[in-house]
Formats: structure tokens, sequence, C-alpha cells
């Protein structure tokens, strides 16, 4: 398999796995740290809550507004949780209880988008997945971190 198509970013957060898990397994709160501007909410007739293969909806936009079906494929509480839709590729947090340099308590997050099992990897290519998806996932990690921790400019 082929590691251009698994997109790998991670960032301290100044929160525990607990918190930041609650918030990744929250459906409704996908908007509020979206960074690629892409997620709009959550169908409301989805779990509140996700857990092992559970099947929840969101409300997109990318050029046109359309709805996607997510099933919850990786589950660990409190470390890891991911979900991939009808072609295949899987969003995943892996969260690590970490210490940073000025020994604050925390959570390491890593953010992928993992398309390497995807059939038609062209089509991904074509569509500038691979060039957008790192600068996104950066924004999300941010976006994250500020709503978590409430810090109106938290490093990087």
């Amino acid at each position: 398999m082929n590691n251009r198509y698994l997109v790998s970013r991670e960032r301290f957060i100044a929160a525990t796995p607990k918190v930041i898990f609650e918030l990744l397994a929250t459906p409704a709160m996908h908007s509020v740290i979206d960074g690629s501007g892409t997620v709009r909410g959550a169908q409301p007739h989805g779990p509140k809550r996700l857990s092992a293969g559970a099947r929840f909806g969101m409300e997109m936009n990318v050029k046109v507004d359309y709805k996607i079906l997510n099933t919850v494929c990786e589950f660990e509480e409190g470390r890891r949780i991911g979900w991939r839709h009808f072609y295949g590729h899987v969003w995943r947090y892996l969260l690590e209880p970490a210490t940073d340099a000025d020994g604050l308590q925390g959570t390491l997050v890593t953010e992928q988008w993992d398309a390497r099992a995807v059939r038609g990897k062209v089509f991904l290519r074509l569509a500038g997945y691979l060039q957008r998806h790192p600068g996104s996932i950066e924004a999300t990690l941010g976006r994250l971190d500020r709503h978590v921790t409430g810090a109106s400019g938290a490093a990087k």
C-alpha cells in the first residue's frame, strides 16, 4: 500500500484524552471543529454519541450540498475513533496521553485521512484531496485545540 494516500498530522493539546474523545464521538460537534469548511452538520436521525459500528450521516458541501453516511470502523474508548463512508477512505483520530516540553499534561492528537485501501485512487489525486487534506487537517486540529482549551491562539 502506498503511504502517499495516508495524510497524517499531530498536535499536542492541553486537555485529557477523555475530553477530546467525547467531542470526537459527538457527530453534532464535527462541524464546529472542521477545518476544511465542508462539514455543515450532523443529520438529526443519527446517534448522539458514536460507538463501534454506529452509522451516522453528515450534511456536507464541496461546491454543492450533499449528504454522506459514515460507519464507525475503529473504536477504542478514549484512544481511537475512525469512520469510513462508501468510497472506503477512513478518517481517524488517535489520542495518546502526553506531556509537552514545559511539563504540561495533555494529549497528542493524531488525525489521519487514510485512503490506502481505496480503489480508483486517481480520482482522489484529480480531485485535489492529496493537496488539500494536510492543511485542512492542521486547521481541524487547531480548531479542536481552541474548542477544548478555550485558547484564542493555541500554539501548534
